[in-house]
């Protein structure tokens, strides 16, 4: 049953990134065209300003799901319901605190920007798309995290599919039909708004929660040890971004923005294959089942190194000719970057390896016990870019990135290894090291084809096509040769899935 649903949950996942990814090449692209590189650094810097507001709500996520696994597991309603109504005491308080702090960052923010817009321009719009933020990000959240620890992702998956589609419907029509960029935002934050509606009607009809019974804010005691883990997460995803805002201009903000597009549709890819997974490592560690909670991490390394070589080798390849062709006519600012993108996207391959341990971490609730590293991630990314921006621009805050991700993954990988499973760091140091050779070979054999620069999004695709073909056969043949046993354990564990599912309909069939 847990495999059963740990797939359900990826398959949705994947396609909620397919979908996630192109239509978040809709939007930006449409937005250049009409309004400028300009208003689309301001409307991303706008959005990372904002994701510091949404930074209060962090922890609560991670120790609510730790909390939540063995009642789950239990099928222990009074608890679950207890954990529940916690929680949603606490997000509701957040939630009033994130309201003042968008009116106070609406007000302070243009002054940031005054030499490009108006104070009243940029106040208006950071408005309009908070919107958005405190519906898509607080309203619906406490019932996110109960389909997470119960791995009923995919339900959340597929509302956001929704909301997601319609967001690019709805904003595409208003800016082609010539509207400002104001209503095309609030058009946005319109959509976003069914996405925690959707949540609350599901799990209000789904689950039986108790809002008698008393809050049970000892199991999400921990939430302050978890703010700091999600403050290393938020400074990976949003520091580069305030601090070009901070010490450059719009227009490198555009420039950044175009290739963290990318680069977080590709982290966003990865993620997805493990979608689901921290649950099943809760329930491991709620059952004490400890041999099966190490073959399975053992698993799930092999799988995220892989995947995560293979799509981050090959965009070292492919992002700037793509980024050439997305960004072809706009002559405002130079979007060709090569050393920041790959930079950036090695930061990220370290930020994509560090998910098999992290999600151990948080399974088993060591928020306390590791949140000293968080802090120095934090730490280490903001002094970094910082200290690099102003000579080095793109490239200084992608070094700040890239060494704080280094530092913070091997210190989850290290954690992991010696206080829960138990087991030799050289595992970790052999994964990276196979990594790094696959790269190498994928990147030599793709130079000796010296393949065209392409004009064309086709020209692109086939020139992709070559470049993931000669990835998948290298790292087919590392597996054949290193990852022999996970790679039957994985083929053992989707042929017992398919095999309980064709049971299953054998059963409905002959019941009809």
């Amino acid at each position: 049953m847990r495999s059963k649903k740990t797939i359900l949950d990826v398959s949705m996942s994947l396609l909620l990134q397919l979908v996630t990814v192109i239509c978040g090449f809709i939007l930006p692209k449409l937005i250049l065209q009409r309004f400028g590189s300009q208003y689309n650094g301001l409307t991303t810097s706008i959005s990372q300003f904002l994701a510091c507001a949404v930074l209060l709500r962090s922890g609560i996520g991670g120790v609510t799901r730790a909390a939540l696994y063995k009642p789950l597991a239990k099928k222990d309603n009074d608890e679950i319901s207890g954990i529940m109504n916690a929680t949603n005491i606490f997000m509701r308080k957040i939630a009033f605190i994130l309201v003042i702090l968008i009116i106070i960052f609406s007000i302070i923010y243009p002054f940031f920007v005054i030499d490009e817009f108006s104070w009243i321009f940029s106040f208006s719009l950071f408005l309009i798309i908070g919107i958005g933020t405190v519906a898509e990000s607080l309203l619906g959240i406490t019932y996110l995290i109960l389909l997470q620890a119960d791995q009923k992702l995919w339900v959340a998956s597929l509302f956001r599919i929704v909301s997601i589609v319609l967001n690019v419907v709805l904003a595409s029509l208003l800016i082609l039909n010539g509207f400002s960029i104001h209503i095309v935002k609030l058009g946005s934050s319109l959509a976003f708004c069914l996405y925690p509606l959707l949540l609350n009607i599901y799990v209000k009809r789904k689950y039986k929660l108790n809002k008698n019974i008393a809050p049970n804010n000892k199991a999400i005691g921990q939430r302050w040890d978890a703010f700091w883990h999600q403050v290393a997460i938020f400074v990976t995803n949003n520091t580069d971004v305030v601090v070009l805002t901070m010490f450059t201009n719009m227009l490198e903000v555009s420039v950044y923005s175009v290739y963290n597009m990318v680069i977080s549709a590709l982290k966003n890819l990865v993620f997805s294959f493990s979608s689901g997974l921290e649950a099943a490592f809760g329930n491991m560690i709620a059952k004490n089942q400890s041999d099966l909670l190490k073959r399975n991490l053992s698993l799930v390394e092999y799988v995220v190194f892989s995947i995560a070589t293979l799509v981050y080798t090959c965009s070292i390849i492919l992002i700037v000719s793509f980024v050439r062709i997305y960004t072809k006519g706009i002559t405002d600012i130079n979007y060709l970057r090569p050393t920041f993108a790959c930079i950036l996207l090695i930061a990220h391959f370290f930020y994509c390896i560090r998910i098999p341990y992290q999600m151990v971490i948080e399974a088993a609730g060591h928020y306390k016990q590791t949140r000293n590293g968080a802090i120095i991630e934090a730490f280490l990314n903001i002094f970094i870019s910082v200290a690099l921006v102003i000579k080095y621009g793109l490239v200084g805050v992608a070094i700040g990135t890239f060494i704080s991700m280094a530092f913070r993954t091997i210190q989850l990988a290290l954690y992991t290894s010696n206080k829960i499973i138990d087991r030799n760091i050289n595992v970790v140091i052999k994964n990276l090291f196979i990594s790094v050779v696959e790269a190498i070979l994928i990147i030599l054999i793709t130079n000796t084809l010296n393949l065209n620069i392409p004009n064309t999004y086709f020209e692109w695709i086939i020139n992709g096509v070559i470049v993931s073909m000669i990835a998948i056969f290298i790292i087919g043949i590392v597996t054949i040769i290193f990852y022999r046993d996970e790679f039957k354990y994985l083929i053992e564990k989707i042929k017992s899935v398919l095999k309980r599912k064709n049971k299953k309909d054998y059963v409905m069939e002959n019941n009809i």
